[in-house]
């Protein structure tokens, strides 16, 4: 056949190879990080469980320790924040967490 490169040779053996090895050595990467990551992600005790219940334009928490504390958080319009305040940032109740403790927060929409 006129049309067959002669310089072209076929190593398909190779072409396994350097398809594969990549794979099995991301393999070996990924097994060990998704096993770390999951296993920091667990918190066992936590002292305080905040679920943070996103609406379309406020936030509700609940802390779920303690069965009778829960509100809404909306955002301060422009027009009544002080000057040291921080421009879309600023609400009218905010979460008070305990510092150095170990705590769960679930994040969920309504």
């Amino acid at each position: 056949n006129n049309y067959v490169n002669r310089y072209l040779l076929h190593g398909q053996t190779i072409e396994i190879i350097w398809t594969i090895l990549p794979a099995i050595i991301l393999l070996f990467i990924a097994f060990p990080s998704l096993r770390l990551l999951y296993l920091l992600d667990e918190i066992n005790e936590p002292s305080i469980t905040l679920k943070a219940i996103g609406h379309q334009w406020y936030w509700s928490y609940e802390y779920s320790d303690f069965p009778n504390i829960e509100f809404d958080s909306y955002m301060i319009p422009t027009n009544e924040i002080s000057m040291d305040n921080f421009r879309l940032l600023d609400v009218d109740n905010r979460i008070v967490l305990p510092m150095n403790s170990q705590i769960r927060i679930l994040i969920t929409a309504a």
